[in-house]
């Protein structure tokens, strides 16, 4: 098990869980990795091969609301433990990315660099994050400015100066700062590079 988004200013925190088949294709394996060493591309392509594998995977996320109201790691906590219900069957045990187990009822041993580890963490980050990305994607469509379907919600340049020139949306984590507050004590820093991110931003708003 593994989650993906407790960094970005925006979006919300995805968990996923991973079972995997006990005979997994040797050269299969060789392609599950932690999904931050992965390309998008070969990300998409090492979930669907794990599906098409007869791998079982569940999602679940917690919402920008819920990350205001109980802080981002109990956010975490939470998505994970929905993504634990939401399996296809219960697992005798869930190996957990990170050093803090969720708090659910089916025991759990926590590794930190687990998805650099265990094949079913790497697995779970993949998923987690091909669906996350996924629905920044969606989000980006009605919020052009911020580039969200390059960026993922997280603080790059062009994100942060879209806040600062058009405020914040309901997908932003108005507890991560608060954020506009932060932001604004940035705005020095951004002042040198607000023409190339006002250009880059006419072709993000274009493109979608």
């Amino acid at each position: 098990m593994d989650e993906v988004g407790r960094g970005p200013l925006a979006g919300p925190v995805v968990a996923a869980a991973a079972i995997l088949p006990v005979r997994l294709p040797r050269k299969l394996a060789a392609m599950v990795d932690d999904s931050k060493k992965l390309t998008a591309e070969r990300r998409v392509l090492v979930l669907a091969s794990l599906q098409a594998a007869g791998a079982e995977f569940s999602v679940a996320a917690a919402s920008v609301a819920e990350i205001q109201r109980l802080n981002i790691l109990h956010a975490s906590m939470l998505a994970m433990r929905r993504a634990i219900s939401r399996l296809p069957r219960v697992p005798d045990h869930v190996l957990v990315d990170g050093n803090r187990a969720p708090g659910c009822a089916v025991p759990c041993t926590t590794i930190v660099g687990g998805d650099g580890i265990s094949l079913s963490v790497a697995a779970a980050s993949i998923a987690a994050k091909v669906l996350r990305d996924r629905l920044m994607v969606r989000l980006a469509v009605r919020y052009p400015a911020y580039g969200w379907a390059t960026n993922a919600g997280y603080g790059a340049v062009v994100h942060r100066a879209a806040i600062l020139a058009h405020g914040a949306t309901p997908h932003h984590r108005m507890a991560f700062g608060p954020l506009l507050r932060q932001l604004a004590l940035a705005g020095e820093e951004l002042a040198d590079i607000a023409a190339p991110c006002a250009a880059e931003l006419v072709l993000v708003s274009a493109g979608g």
